[in-house]
């Protein structure tokens, strides 16, 4: 197979995975979506959710830990604040999600090069927090290391969960056999959570890493619990963004070249 067809699967939800697409196809891969996290929003805020909302001129930090985070927590901020409120620090993890806070209108801080919450953390702003309130929005359950790490630190932290994340439905054996009729090389995964989606649609029809894949995932926790489920090709991208995922997907196929050579 020439390297320009390299066919490569991009997992992230509907809806969200085409930007990505285009760009790997830009790069001469040849791109198959198959979701591995379903985004299912919540309708509208609960009572504990609303008053957060209204409390939120009261916050000193407002984190977004995603895009979804910022589509769907915006959605309801706006309907509480046609003007948002003034001296609050908004933060994102990514250079994506930042662009898309601009197109509310706000400028947010984040790590200009570890875009993962351990460099959001180390934002100095982060860092001396005793007694300030902070709200993180965020899909329902996760990680709890901002939460733990800012009240470690004395923040007053709350989290405002305004979506949850799903598994995509798929009949038994689906995915499999997608991989294998498109002859998938590499999986981009972007997330644990879609990792341990993967191996339970695998499981479903046999193990795991009996799939020839080539997985590329997003930081050392990812790409450690990747190989223990017995993915043996695991490739580490600094974080999830679009960038790196597909400077990792590059990486990759020079170093397929290479071998072949």
């Amino acid at each position: 197979m020439a390297d320009s067809a390299i066919p490569v699967l991009v997992t992230r939800p509907a809806g969200q995975a085409r930007e990505l697409g285009e760009r790997i196809s830009a790069e001469g891969f040849r791109p198959v979506y198959a979701p591995l996290l379903a985004i299912e929003a919540f309708a509208e805020p609960g009572t504990e959710q609303r008053q957060q909302l209204l409390d939120l001129c009261h916050f000193e930090h407002v984190i977004f830990v995603s895009r979804n985070a910022i589509r769907h927590g915006m959605a309801w901020i706006e309907d509480f604040w046609p003007q948002l409120p003034v001296g609050v620090h908004w933060y994102t993890v990514g250079s994506s999600s930042a662009a898309a806070l601009a197109d509310y209108g706000i400028t947010a801080l984040q790590p200009e090069t570890d875009m993962t919450s351990e460099g959001l953390l180390a934002l100095p702003s982060l860092t001396a927090v005793e007694g300030q309130r902070v709200l993180i929005v965020k899909g329902e359950g996760g990680r709890r290391q901002l939460y733990d790490t800012l009240a470690q630190r004395g923040a007053r932290v709350e989290e405002l969960a305004v979506y949850r994340r799903a598994r995509p439905q798929y009949a038994p054996g689906e995915l499999a056999a997608q991989l294998a009729a498109q002859q998938v090389e590499v999986v981009l995964v972007s997330s644990g959570e879609a990792l341990d989606n993967m191996v339970s649609l695998l499981d479903e029809p046999g193990p795991a890493g009996a799939v020839p894949c080539t997985l590329v995932v997003p930081g050392v926790r990812v790409a450690a619990a990747a190989r223990a489920a017995g993915f043996r090709q695991v490739l580490e991208a600094p974080n999830a963004t679009d960038d790196a995922m597909l400077a990792a997907l590059c990486e990759y196929r020079d170093r397929r070249r290479g071998e072949q050579a």
